[in-house]
């Protein structure tokens, strides 16, 4: 099997913490970097802000350096990313570009009719940026003298399509690769309320893709896909996406894995757990004006906020079921930690939190920790409202809305997201598009059985170790189609009843059981599929 001797691995995300991706390169790195050792080089945006990810190298490609910052068309800083194994890393400034926009994107269409006439929202910037990624790693490729090297270049998702074409088209020698972590078309079809699932063999991507306003995108994705040495996605279920909505099958799944790096263990973990439910009751007391029941169950979910494809429509359904049940054995805190159009922290709550003792009146909306932007147009506070949760003490189950990004600077929590997870008892994420799933792997990891479906990438891979019928295995995965969302409900609020009834030696089994499933999707074991598509890159390559 050909090994590369460089590569460069580029995505909106590297540095960036936006979504899943971030935690798919940020998780893999450290792996990577210990066989590849500052040979494995990420490139993302210099967003011209302040970055705890990032820490200036000088001592990295000193000379590279000076020659690549004499140019006039973009700006580089090298360094490395702050994460476990703390690769090597260049965030390109890459805003001089836009006054090429127009030759750039005809050159686009002239070699691979890649059709940028009808762009717009975050296309222009995503694309440019992507050009830029091309020149960089041509520009190092050539100062280094790396003709007779095994070279891999990977981009992810449409953003980074037109780096790859740049590359396909200047530097053919470099083995290229790209993933679509999701296709814009499936995600859209999704999004947009129609039927993805039972309908898919009747779908044409050119066609969807006009429909939905989404010619651009799916175009520079599409001709990626066809392209590149080795096009790759990340699960069975998007495989499928693919083959029918851009006309070309990966040549390999690669499935995401995780890192242990990120969960503690020991007292460590029973520290950061109660502090993480400490401050979660602490909250739930200042909203309600009631005293919050350390005994609770506490179940979230969390991820983007894409209200029907993540199935957050569905949680608040789940909640509202179990809140108008007369057989529950505890108190249900349930909390949505989705990040939304944040106007600011509320300042009531934040006054209240500087006070020891209890507030007894509850707060003006005693559902949501920061104010939102339109706040009257969100449709999980649309939701929590019409279904009439009151959050009053008599309830069975109260909910929350945490609509901020948590990187621990929210100003209410000032926790990071895994802080917060920590201290749950269940999660559950019922999506109805999903790709993948980190979010139902980042629970296991940490011990915190979940809930999915069937129809996310993740959950499909749990049913081939474990049944997915059991919560009791760490994992249950609810069977999910088109139209079937209130079985959905019904099994979900049946199976969080279940979780209810063990006792602490079941608990502690279930725990453990989450763990060790959670050990069989680390990336050592999922690494391999990575080599096997270098190979499959560097082979295309070599022929060509």
């Amino acid at each position: 099997m050909r090994a590369p001797d460089y590569i460069f691995e580029s995505s909106w995300e590297v540095c960036n913490k936006v979504g899943g991706i971030y935690t798919v390169l940020s998780t893999r790195a450290r792996t990577l970097q210990h066989r590849f050792t500052d040979k494995i080089i990420f490139i993302g945006p210099d967003l011209n802000n302040p970055n705890d990810d990032f820490t200036d190298a000088p001592d990295l490609f000193p000379e590279w350096q000076k020659e690549i910052n004499k140019n006039q068309t973009f700006h580089v800083k090298v360094g490395r990313w702050n994460i476990p194994g703390t690769p090597p890393v260049i965030l390109i400034n890459f805003s001089p570009l836009f006054s090429k926009r127009n030759e750039l994107f005809y050159e686009m269409w002239d070699s691979f009719h890649v059709d940028s006439s009808q762009s717009y929202g975050d296309y222009d910037e995503s694309c440019i940026f992507a050009y830029a990624v091309g020149l960089v790693i041509e520009h190092f490729y050539k100062f280094h003298k790396l003709t007779k090297k095994k070279v891999v270049a990977h981009f992810n998702e449409w953003m980074l399509g037109m780096g790859a074409l740049y590359l396909r088209k200047h530097q053919p020698r470099i083995a290229t690769l790209f993933t679509t972590h999701a296709t814009s078309i499936g995600r859209s079809i999704a999004g947009n309320g129609k039927p993805l699932y039972g309908y898919m063999n009747g779908y044409n991507g050119d066609q969807m893709a006009r429909e939905l306003n989404m010619v651009s995108k799916h175009s520079v994705e599409k001709q990626a896909a066809h392209y590149v040495d080795c096009f790759t996605t990340v699960s069975d279920i998007t495989a499928v996406e693919c083959r029918q909505l851009l006309d070309k099958a990966p040549d390999i799944v690669t499935p995401n894995g995780f890192e242990p790096d990120f969960v503690p263990s020991g007292k460590t973990y029973t520290t950061k757990r109660n502090k993480a439910r400490k401050a979660l009751l602490k909250v739930i007391e200042k909203l309600t004006g009631s005293p919050a029941d350390p005994n609770a169950f506490f179940v979230s979910t969390s991820g983007r906020y894409e209200y029907s494809n993540k199935g957050i429509d569905v949680f608040i359904d789940v909640m509202n079921n179990l809140r108008n049940s007369t057989d529950l054995s505890r108190k249900i805190y349930a909390f949505v930690m989705v990040p939304a159009w944040v106007y600011a922290p509320r300042a009531d709550l934040q006054e209240a939190l500087k006070i020891d003792f209890p507030n007894k009146i509850p707060m003006q909306e005693p559902f949501i920790t920061h104010w939102l932007h339109e706040m009257e147009q969100d449709k999980v506070m649309n939701f929590i409202h019409s279904a009439g949760f009151t959050n009053q003490s008599s309830e069975n189950l109260d909910i929350f809305f945490i609509p901020c990004y948590l990187d621990g600077n929210d100003g209410i929590f000032n926790l990071p997201y895994y802080d917060l997870l920590i201290g749950m008892d269940a999660t559950i994420f019922p999506s109805y598009y999903e790709p993948w799933g980190y979010t139902p792997l980042e629970s296991i990891a940490f011990g915190i059985p979940t809930i999915t479906t069937d129809l996310a990438g993740f959950g499909l891979w749990a049913k081939t170790i474990i049944s997915g019928d059991d919560i009791k295995e760490g994992v249950a995965v609810i069977r999910r189609t088109d139209d079937n969302y209130f079985d959905v409900v019904n099994n979900i609020a049946h199976t969080i009843k279940t979780l209810l009834s063990q006792e602490k030696s079941a608990v502690t089994q279930i725990k453990k059981q989450s763990f060790e499933l959670a050990a069989k999707a680390e990336w050592e074991k999922f690494i391999s599929y990575y080599y096997t598509a270098y190979d499959i890159a560097l082979e295309k390559a070599a022929a060509r």
